[in-house]
């Protein structure tokens, strides 16, 4: 049995069908229903909803041989997983946003509120510049505004919710798209299966291009 972890909401039905055009269906994924793990036997597969951020920490650990994360969480928490290949769904980027106004002129310690702390502190490391993070889990946007930072990182899909928060983006870190990850152990046993998926996949990816 292959274990796949999909990661919950849309982006994990995209990736679905992927699997699906694959080979690999599970048709009672489809059912409307809560559960949350479905087998077939006779593809040898098992898929599992998770939490998208969890995906890779159930991948890292062994309860799934492969599965699909944004390259936000793999960039943030570093797990040890193998990243297989960019499936070009869930595309945005990380960036620094702050109000329309705010330019850093480089004279104090920035004051940067975000989720992703680790990629906001290995980016202005890598610019040499002094920063205090201050860590939040939601409505980041409002930081800045209520003069809590100066400036934010987070990730930014099409710019709406800063717009109608008077914020602009001042520089782009990374671009962001879902990956499809493997347990270390798992590829070294079950690489063939993997393979054969990963081939299959990419076809699809290339020729959505």
């Amino acid at each position: 049995m292959l274990n796949i972890a999909l990661p919950k909401g849309r982006l994990g039905e995209k990736v679905y069908a992927m699997f699906e055009a694959a080979g690999y269906e599970c048709p009672s994924i489809k059912e409307n229903n809560r559960k949350l793990i479905f087998e077939n036997e006779e593809k040898q597969v098992r898929y599992f909803w998770v939490k998208p951020s969890d995906v890779a920490i159930y991948v890292e650990r062994g309860a799934a041989d492969i599965g699909v994360a944004g390259k936000d969480i793999l960039l943030e928490y570093t797990p040890d997983v193998y990243e297989l290949l960019d499936l070009n769904l869930g595309k945005c980027r990380m960036a620094v946003a702050a109000p329309n106004e705010f330019h850093d002129d480089g004279q104090k310690t920035l004051k940067v509120a975000t989720k992703f702390t680790n990629i906001a502190a290995n980016y202005y490391a890598s610019l040499g510049r002094e920063i205090d993070i201050i860590k939040l889990n939601g409505s980041i946007e409002i930081a800045p505004i209520l003069r809590l930072s100066d400036v934010i990182v987070d990730i930014v899909e099409t710019g709406t919710t800063l717009k109608e928060n008077n914020l602009e983006v001042k520089s782009t870190i990374v671009p962001i798209s879902a990956r499809l990850i493997s347990n270390k152990s798992s590829f070294k046993f079950k690489g063939e299966d993997i393979e054969k998926i990963v081939e299959s996949i990419k076809n699809q990816v290339n020729n959505n291009d």
